[in-house]
């Protein structure tokens, strides 16, 4: 039950928790106070994000058909709707979630699958835009799940992704595979990077009092043939 009177520390102890339960089970545990809590954490991603794609996008927003990829609670899709999207589906790997994101009434279709162990259950070339906050990270979502993104987007449609920047030695190296790999996409034609962004407050570090993560804002526009 959302309880009002947890604290940032009440926060961090939950989070470093994470480890010691099966990932989905966290989330299904957690998802009733993701948001209160992430707000608590200062996270600002989905607020950043969904405010960079809509300043590099264009036209309108009403027919716009938005993918979004682990889409927890629905927050993304709270926001994007704020400013005028009207079409969402949403997958995740937390039925917790689903659940909560059900709540807001904003999907017209939401999909159970556990990215990198399940294939992505999205018709390919069908998105306008394809939205993933905050879950490519290391033990999160593989890498290798940025080209079913791509393959999610209509031609000429966009990808717009955020990450963090762990402070750890398998963070820094999914970071250099994760970037490898949009280059790699670019150079074989199937996208174009239309702008990228650091973000320098992307939430509190769970492990260090006062500090904050950074993280990178990406959006990619998938190539019309």
């Amino acid at each position: 039950m959302s309880d009002g009177s947890r604290t940032v520390n009440d926060v961090k102890t939950f989070l470093k928790s994470y480890r010691d339960v099966e990932r989905m089970k966290f989330y299904d545990q957690w998802a009733e106070t993701y948001e209160q809590d992430c707000n608590l954490m200062g996270y600002r991603a989905p607020h950043q994000t969904v405010d960079f794609l809509n300043a590099n996008i264009s036209g309108s927003r009403e027919q716009v058909l938005v993918l979004d990829v682990a889409c927890g609670s629905g927050w993304v899709a709270k926001l994007m709707a704020e400013l005028g999207f009207r079409n969402f589906v949403g997958v995740d790997g937390s039925k917790g979630m689903l659940e909560q994101a059900a709540k807001t009434c904003l999907y017209q279709d939401l999909r159970l699958a556990l990215l990198g162990t399940e294939p992505l259950p999205a018709q390919t070339d069908a998105f306008d835009v394809v939205m993933i906050v905050g879950a490519l990270r290391d033990s999160f979502v593989p890498v290798s799940v940025v080209r079913e993104l791509c393959y999610a987007a209509k031609p000429g449609g966009y990808v717009c992704m955020s990450r963090v920047d762990p402070k750890s030695e398998s963070g820094d190296k999914y970071k250099v595979c994760l970037e490898k790999e949009l280059q790699l996409m670019e150079d074989e034609g199937l996208w174009t990077r239309v702008i990228s962004q650091e973000m320098d407050r992307y939430m509190m570090d769970v492990y260090l009092d006062d500090q904050y993560l950074y993280g990178t804002m990406y959006l990619y526009r998938k190539s019309l043939n």
